[in-house]
């Protein structure tokens, strides 16, 4: 977790990997930590239905794609670097494919007011 922490100043330093392995580590390793995590809006909101279903409606998946490709596009436009672009673009393309074909589209649920 504190490699993490200090990845948020070092750009070097991978912070969301980091800090999502950190998580992962924390719910394997204290119940409370588990409960807590699993109670969280972010949680129930991005996460509860993929984990249940492995699948998640279109508004989730252009949310995440389109938040990834923000973060993607910053290095890959500062960045000078033909092999590390060449990566990125890799990166991207892989995601699209893994978000079409591997995760299954369920359909938008409009909450109706009672």
């Amino acid at each position: 977790m504190a490699l993490g922490i200090v990845g948020i100043v070092v750009p070097l330093i991978p912070t969301t990997p980091l800090l999502l392995l950190a998580s992962f580590c924390f719910m394997k390793g204290s119940r409370n930590f588990d409960i807590w995590f699993k109670g969280t809006s972010i949680y129930k909101k991005y996460l509860e239905s993929f984990v249940r279903e492995r699948a998640m409606t279109l508004n989730q998946k252009i949310t995440l794609l389109l938040f990834a490709d923000i973060m993607i596009a910053i290095p890959l436009i500062k960045l000078d670097h033909l092999w590390i672009r060449i990566m990125l673009v890799l990166i991207i393309v892989y995601k699209y494919y893994y978000f079409i074909f591997k995760i299954k589209t369920k359909p938008n649920l409009k909450k109706t007011k009672p």
